[in-house]
């Protein structure tokens, strides 16, 4: 069964059990969803969306703060064979404008944008025939959007039956270039779910505690989806706090846990952590940057539970993972996940190498998306002739099988979690008048990972300020992506052939952060 059809057959099994509870405010009842209502509200969902034109392969954006609503729209589309397209509530105009231009999106959910900026996108996005808009803080207001509509205009639609039709775009971004959308489809989806299902032994009576943002795969379809998809609880809450965290992974009590380094390395250094044990958890893992050594090693001594990390991507979902009963190899991201194929390969001939040489990490499998949105080239220049994704990270293999990444090959920077692709930034910087050229490197940081630094080469006799370059950054773009720090020089140093030497940078600019 797809992901979806296992999703229905449990609201109709055990209709009582809790799906979702939300936590909004901490100090009201949490908001409870059970499985059979969790189906009922995405029938009628299902039935707005149809009464508003929406077809099979149609875009769907759903710009929204985290919350159920986002939730029951990103099913319902899904469910009527339509592509939800899940937007970062933090992006800017600009961005906003990109993608929907260039998903060609049919509807646009958002609570995040002023009404100048709805004009504007209403103006500049032609495909878009509907923007709905609430402001945050009006409560019921996605309530009244589904209320005219019944369960029964939409129960007799029937389950997607396509396995191959695309259900989600994840917007992602190489080195050069803009964005491009991940196309995944309901067969990706359910193989990446099942393997994740087997691997880390998701049970029906599991309690997920939810701390992560909903637009991308790391909290949307490993946290979420995987909840979902054993019939379990997730407990969610739309913003993470420390020591509220850690309470309700006692109180609650929780089973399962999913964060990026950043947060692991907040609960550990939050005031009074030292009151907390997780030893009843049977599942808390790491993802979306490389774990620190110190920080696995602190965790444990701190909660009493091993960090487990593994390794996947927009394009792949998860990809590899220590093993939940065995040996978590620190500095490893483990194994491959059943039905899941990895190898090693040289990146300029895509041969395999043995083990312990290190080379490009390639994936295959049915988690692996079909391609990029429209972009027939980049696609196929996403995979060798016999079918391997080239993921653009460098690892290496050890002979027991388990797999370590040594450095990203395209100079990505990860920061709190959060791909940050150099290009991106480094095409507004050089909008800036004062600005001749650009690079952006990421350097260490102990709290984020890595952190965001410009070297910016100043135009001729023209002045300019760091937090003046900073400022107009973070008018651009989301603020993860903003520079945190800018530094001059001049010239930036070149090869023979004019690229920037970014190794250099690094080795001159990267100091560890205070």
């Amino acid at each position: 069964m797809m992901f979806l059809d296992t999703l229905h057959a449990f609201c109709l099994a055990q209709p009582e059990r809790i799906a979702i509870e939300l936590i909004d405010d901490p100090a009201k009842p949490p908001q409870i969803v059970r499985y059979g209502e969790l189906e009922a509200t995405v029938l009628r969902t299902m039935a707005m969306l149809r009464q508003k034109g929406v077809q099979p392969g149609d875009r769907v954006a759903i710009q929204l703060t985290k919350g159920l609503p986002f939730i029951y729209l990103h099913l319902a589309t899904m469910r009527l064979g339509a592509i939800s397209l899940p937007l970062n509530p933090a992006y800017t105009l600009r961005e906003l404008l990109y993608f929907l231009q260039d998903a060609e999106a049919k509807l646009f959910f958002t609570d995040a944008l002023s009404p100048n900026a709805i004009q504007e996108l209403a103006a500049q996005a032609p495909s878009v025939q509907e923007i709905i808009v609430w402001e945050k803080g009006m409560g019921n207001a996605f309530e009244r959007l589904i209320m005219p509509h019944r369960e029964t205009d939409a129960a007799a639609i029937p389950l997607p039956s396509d396995p191959d039709a695309t259900c989600l775009m994840i917007y992602t971004s190489g080195t050069t270039g803009w964005p491009k959308g991940a196309e995944l489809t309901h067969r990706n989806l359910t193989a990446n779910l099942n393997s994740l299902h087997e691997a880390w032994e998701w049970q029906n009576d599991d309690v997920l505690l939810h701390v992560l943002p909903l637009f991308h795969v790391h909290g949307l379809i490993v946290a979420l989806h995987g909840a979902l998809n054993a019939g379990a609880t997730t407990v969610l809450l739309p913003r993470f706090e420390p020591l509220q965290t850690l309470e309700l992974l006692v109180r609650r009590p929780c089973t399962v846990f999913m964060g990026v380094p950043t947060i692991h390395r907040r609960l550990v250094e939050a005031p009074g952590a030292e009151r907390y044990t997780l030893q009843h958890m049977r599942l808390v893992t790491s993802g979306s940057d490389r774990l620190p050594d110190d920080l696995f090693y602190r965790f444990e001594k701190q909660f009493g539970v091993q960090l487990l990390e593994r390794y996947g991507m927009s394009e792949a979902g998860m990809i590899l993972s220590n093993p939940l009963h065995g040996e978590r190899r620190v500095g490893s991201v483990g194994l491959p996940l059943p039905g899941v194929e990895v190898r090693i390969a040289d990146p300029e001939t895509n041969a395999p190498l043995p083990d312990g040489q290190v080379g490009e990490v390639q994936v295959r499998g049915e988690n692996v998306c079909k391609g990029y949105w429209r972009q027939p080239e980049k696609t196929a220049a996403a995979f060798t002739p016999d079918g391997w994704l080239r993921t653009g990270d460098l690892g290496l293999r050890e002979p027991d099988g388990y797999f370590t990444l040594k450095g990203r090959a395209k100079d990505l920077i990860i920061s709190g979690g959060y791909n940050v692709y150099p290009s991106e930034v480094e095409r507004v910087l050089n909008e800036h008048p004062a600005i001749e050229a650009s690079a952006v490197i990421g350097c260490p940081d102990a709290e984020w990972g890595e952190r965001v630094i410009a070297i910016v080469e100043l135009r001729s006799g023209v002045r300019a300020e760091p937090e003046e370059i900073m400022q107009f950054c973070r008018e651009r773009l989301a603020p993860y992506k903003a520079p945190r720090q800018v530094l001059f020089t001049s010239p930036l140093p070149r090869n023979a052939l004019g690229k920037v030497q970014k190794s250099a940078l690094r080795n001159a600019c990267c100091q560890p952060s205070d």
